[in-house]
C-alpha cells in the first residue's frame, strides 16, 4: 500500500511538473508570436496613416487620423499593376520550373543503383561553393543565354538550388523505399512512370517546402531585374517600389519644392504592405507540409 501510495504521488508530481512546464511554453511562445507579429501590424496601421499625425505622435498600430496617401502614391502610375502581374508570373513558373527540375535532380541522388550519383552530388556541392563573380555571370546571362531585357532573366537564374536539392533528396529516401521502386519495375513501370506516379505523389511534403522558399526568393528578388532588366514594362513589384522610394528620396535629398508634400513615412510602409501582402495569404496553405518536410529532411540523413 505504501508502494503504491508513493507511486502515485511521484505520477501527481510528474504530472504537475509537466503541466507547469507546458503553460511556461504557451507562454513563451504567445509572446514570442507577438513579438513577430507587433512589426506587421505595427507597418499596417502606419500605411493607413496621416504624414502630419505621424510627425505629431509618432508611430501607432491604430492610426489617430485615418489617410490612404500612401496607397495613392505608390498607386498613381499604374505601373505598379503591371509589376504586379510581372511577380507574380515569374513567381508562379519560376516555383513550378524550379521545384520540377531540382525533383529530377534530387531523385537519381536518392538511388542506390544510380551509379553517377556521387559525382553529380560533388559537382552540385562544388558549384555552390564558388562562382566565377559579377561579371562573368552577367556576360554568361546576357551572351551566351541571351536573357538580358526578356521575361526569363527573371525565372532561369534562380531555378535551382543544392541546398533545396539536398532536402529533396533527403526526402525521398526517407519516403519512398527501395522495395517500392523495385516492385514497380517488376511490373513493368518506367523510370519517367516511377518518377511520376510514385515518388511525385509521395513527395509532396518535400516539394511544398522547396516550394516555399522558391515562392519567397522569386516575389522578394529585385537584383535580376536591376542587373538584367532595362525595360520598365518588365520590372518586378520589388524592384518597381525600390525604384519608387529611390526617387521620392532624391527629391527631398535635393530640396525640392515638392518632395515637401510627399508623405514619405507613409508610403515607405504602404509599400512593404503591398509587397507582404499576398505572399501572407499563401502561406497558411503551405505550412502544414512546410513543418513535415523541414522535419523529415533535417532528422533523416
Amino acid at each position: 500500500m505504501t508502494i503504491n501510495k508513493n507511486t502515485k504521488i511521484r505520477r501527481a508530481s510528474e504530472l504537475e511538473i509537466s503541466r507547469l512546464e507546458t503553460i511556461i511554453l504557451h507562454i513563451f511562445f504567445i509572446l514570442f508570436s507577438i513579438s513577430m507579429l507587433y512589426p506587421v501590424f505595427l507597418a499596417v496601421g502606419i500605411s493607413f496613416s496621416d504624414q502630419n499625425s505621424i510627425i505629431e505622435h509618432g508611430y501607432r498600430i491604430i492610426p489617430v487620423k485615418w489617410s490612404l496617401e500612401g496607397y495613392k502614391l505608390a498607386f498613381k502610375s499604374g505601373e505598379i499593376l503591371n509589376a504586379y502581374k510581372i511577380t507574380i508570373l515569374s513567381t508562379v513558373i519560376g516555383t513550378v520550373l524550379s521545384v520540377l527540375i531540382q525533383m529530377l535532380y534530387a531523385y537519381p541522388l536518392s538511388r542506390k543503383s544510380f551509379k553517377g550519383r556521387k559525382f553529380f552530388t560533388f559537382y552540385a556541392y562544388f558549384v555552390s561553393l564558388f562562382s566565377g563573380g559579377m561579371v562573368p555571370w552577367y556576360i554568361v546571362c546576357t551572351k551566351l543565354l541571351h536573357l538580358g531585357n526578356s521575361f526569363w532573366a527573371l525565372v532561369l537564374p534562380s531555378i535551382f538550388g543544392f541546398f533545396n536539392v539536398v532536402i529533396l533528396r533527403t526526402f525521398i529516401k526517407s519516403n519512398v523505399p527501395d522495395e517500392m521502386i523495385e516492385a514497380a519495375r517488376i511490373d513493368g513501370c518506367s523510370e519517367m512512370g516511377i518518377f511520376w506516379k510514385m515518388v511525385m505523389p509521395l513527395s509532396k511534403a518535400g516539394m511544398a517546402t522547396i516550394g516555399l522558399f522558391a515562392m519567397l526568393n522569386y516575389w522578394n528578388n529585385y537584383y535580376l531585374p536591376m542587373m538584367l532588366i532595362h525595360d520598365k514594362s518588365l520590372f518586378n513589384l520589388q524592384y518597381y517600389l525600390q525604384i519608387i522610394f529611390l526617387n521620392i528620396e532624391e527629391l527631398a535629398k535635393y530640396g525640392n519644392a515638392d518632395a515637401a508634400d510627399i508623405p514619405r513615412e507613409v508610403t515607405r510602409f504602404a509599400m512593404c504592405v503591398i509587397t507582404m501582402g499576398p505572399i501572407i495569404l499563401v502561406y497558411p496553405f503551405f505550412q502544414k507540409y512546410f513543418v513535415k518536410g523541414m522535419v523529415v529532411g533535417s532528422v533523416k540523413g
